[in-house]
């Protein structure tokens, strides 16, 4: 199959682009029954004279070219009507009838707050012509009404509130919030390109007859995701707790397909390259050392424990605490006993073939390391953060 994207230096045709690469290549194997031949990509640096051979040869037009901030609002009509005409015009030339995907925008339904929109007009005015196009010539029409749209290679300060933000907040630039409340309807990236390529395997879904933002015929309306309703308070909130990261060590929950677990990876993406790593906070003795990682909403915290040769730490237990060891270099033996009981629990374990042992909750614990040359590294998980205030440790040999 081979693919034109125009637009293809822009947010949505970059991520796409880059996707569309990886399924051609092979390092994405998540759709078999998907061959990509050729990428056409087609942006405003392209050579013009290359659209009329790109029109004659591909088998599916991405058009995700337009134009939403223009010095001129002449230009509105100029970016989003007359090139999607210019493209359809050479398929016309050539005969091609391969389908159309066209990138449209929520604003094209020009109701409520986007009554009057330029950029709506323009790209209702878009929609009008490639359905002309469509019953003209009997080709596949895909329209797709864009929400906010938010993840990697977004452009800050331009059109999207969450790129601006989170621009500014990993460079220390202060934010404008003017009204927390303002609810925004945001879709992620990653979403929306995964709903563009099923698209390509005949699994498109459709616009569902009702919706606010679409047209009373949905005949040729696609939607490509779930956006997520928010309001810009939560996404600035969001925002600071995810840079105070590296304080505090904490890292929100973050669920499968949620807000939170999309918002942050959009916001690590634009950490520049100072912020990209930070120095943890080592706590040492003449045993050897304690770092705390890393900190959940939920689900405790990581550690990494350093013990200096022959040195034996722990020694304690905990209530309803527990832990997992995982010793990733060198060799150790892990004793544990239960508070009141003699039998001791042994567990000789090394960084050659990782185990994860339990703490077990009300189990007097210890870990040896057996080298008297080498230092022991464990990796430590606890189900729960550390709360200096109520540690829930107690020492007692085991």
């Amino acid at each position: 199959m081979r693919i034109l994207v125009t637009g293809a230096n822009g947010f949505v045709g970059r991520n796409l682009t880059e996707s569309l690469k990886n399924l051609r290549d092979g390092k994405d194997r998540t759709r078999p029954g998907l061959t990509i031949g050729e990428i056409i990509p087609y942006d405003l640096d392209s050579d013009p004279n290359t659209l009329a051979d790109a029109c004659g040869r591909c088998d599916f037009v991405f058009h995700l070219a337009g134009v939403n901030r223009p010095k001129d609002p002449v230009d509105f009509m100029r970016g989003n009507v007359d090139f999607l005409n210019a493209v359809l015009s050479q398929l016309r030339e050539k005969e091609n009838r391969c389908p159309v995907m066209l990138s449209s925008s929520v604003q094209a339904s020009l109701v409520g707050r986007y009554a009057g929109s330029p950029y709506g007009e323009s790209k209702a005015a878009a929609e009008r012509v490639l359905l002309e196009y469509a019953a003209e010539t009997g080709a596949g029409a895909m329209i797709y009404r864009f929400p906010n749209l938010f993840g990697k290679w977004c452009r800050p300060g331009y059109n999207s509130v969450v790129a601006t933000f989170c621009h500014n907040i990993a460079n220390d630039l202060p934010i404008t919030v003017n009204d927390p409340e303002t609810s925004l309807s945001l879709l992620y990236i990653d979403d929306l390109v995964g709903g563009l390529l099923d698209a390509l395997e005949g699994r498109a879904q459709k616009a569902a007859a009702g919706d606010a933002f679409m047209p009373a015929d949905t005949e040729n309306y696609y939607v490509a995701g779930k956006p997520h309703e928010v309001r810009l308070g939560e996404i600035a909130s969001l925002l600071y707790r995810f840079a105070s990261q590296p304080e505090t060590l904490v890292v929100p929950d973050l669920p499968e397909g949620s807000l939170e677990k999309e918002l942050y990876s959009t916001y690590l993406s634009y950490l520049p390259a100072e912020k990209a790593a930070f120095p943890l906070k080592q706590n040492a003795d003449a045993r050897g050392s304690f770092t705390e990682c890393l900190k959940t909403g939920s689900c405790g915290q990581f550690s990494v424990n350093v013990s200096n040769p022959g040195v034996t730490k722990g020694q304690h237990w905990h209530h309803s605490k527990w832990e997992f060891f995982i010793v990733v270099s060198g060799e150790a033996l892990i004793r544990q006993r239960a508070v009141g009981g003699t039998d001791v629990l042994e567990f000789r374990v090394s960084g050659d073939r990782p185990t994860a042992v339990h703490m077990l909750p009300g189990y007097t614990h210890s870990i040896e390391n057996l080298s008297q040359t080498e230092k022991l590294i464990t990796l430590m998980w606890a189900n729960e953060r550390f709360d200096p205030a109520h540690p829930d440790t107690y020492f007692e040999p085991v």
